[in-house]
């Protein structure tokens, strides 16, 4: 995998840095149009709330990470991967000077109009940068190289970080589909935490869930396409001498596509024991019935090990 982040400042340019960069070197360019077009067609045209944003923009750019390398031009996008030898991260900056002659130039305005501009691009950063990663400006040390276009053009900068980039990434290929099912999945778990589905998958009802881990991996198999069905059917487990029900258990989920029941427990150990005798009971009673008792922790395990891959738009 080689993914190549680039941000910067408002009117520094960096927006042609990375088209510059991207077209050296063969990257598959991101920038925010396309990414927001993506999201649009993903979770549908209600904006997803900002803090969501970096889990979602990760999603879908680990699915494209797959087939070619990327250029990640988005403000912020620094913030996106961890630290990583297929990851090189890149901020673009010059002096306030430079910034407002950018604008006079490109905007055919006059020096104070444009000076009064730049404050509100610069204004709107902070407030995006804000919402999105928690903080208003860029941190430093969150950057590998940061270039200063006050003493450069653009097209010297697209030859010096094309340069960098092919030293640091020349040898890191494409995403392998284990690697991006790993990273989609970690995103995709933190989206359903929050209650972000897909919109193509959108149900006309939801279940009434006793438990916030219930919902969470009834998003989760949204997000994967897998039907499911919440507490479908009870099973009795004792029985009086009269023939009475005494002790019946009712599974979590029921995934009919593999006949597959699902129980989740996040519980104290001490009611954890209680229901692994219940589902230990249940398939001595109905040897023909196939569940499975998963922690929080094991939800990755079972979307890889029953095959349940995301199917791709």
């Amino acid at each position: 995998m080689a993914v190549l982040t680039i941000s910067g400042d408002p009117a520094s340019r960096w927006e042609e840095v990375a088209r510059g960069v991207a077209q050296l070197l063969g990257f598959e360019l991101v920038a925010e149009s396309r990414l927001a077009q993506w999201m649009t067609e993903e979770f549908g045209e209600t904006p997803l709330p900002a803090r969501s944003w970096g889990a979602a923009a990760v999603a879908m750019l680990a699915r494209l990470a797959r087939e070619h390398p990327l250029l990640v031009a988005l403000d912020g996008s620094e913030h996106l991967f961890r630290p990583a030898p297929w990851l090189l991260r890149t901020r673009i900056t010059t002096i306030d000077e430079h910034r407002t002659g950018n604008l006079i130039l490109d905007l055919r305005l006059e020096k104070p109009a444009a000076q009064s501009r730049l404050r509100e691009l610069d204004a709107e950063h902070k407030r995006v940068r804000k919402a999105r990663f928690g903080r208003s400006s860029a941190d430093p040390t969150a950057f590998d190289l940061t270039l200063n276009l006050a003493n450069m053009d653009a097209a010297q900068a697209v030859e010096m970080l094309a340069a960098a980039t092919a030293r640091r990434l020349d040898q890191q290929g494409l995403l392998s589909p284990n690697d991006a099912d790993e990273i989609e999945f970690e995103t995709r778990l933190e989206l359903s935490k929050r209650g972000i589905v897909p919109a193509r998958r959108a149900r006309v009802t939801r279940a009434s869930f006793s438990h916030p881990s219930e919902e969470m991996f009834a998003n989760l198999l949204d997000f994967y396409r897998i039907q499911w069905e919440y507490e479908p059917r009870s099973f009795p487990l004792q029985w009086d001498k009269d023939g009475g029900v005494t002790e019946a258990f009712t599974p979590d989920f029921y995934l009919p596509e593999l006949d597959l029941y699902v129980e989740l427990t996040t519980m104290k150990q001490s009611l954890v024991t209680k229901k692994n005798r219940k589902v230990k009971l249940l398939r001595a009673i109905y040897p023909h019935i196939n569940i499975q008792v998963f922690y929080q922790k094991d939800f990755q395990d079972l979307v890889f090990k029953y095959g349940l891959k995301m199917v791709a738009s």
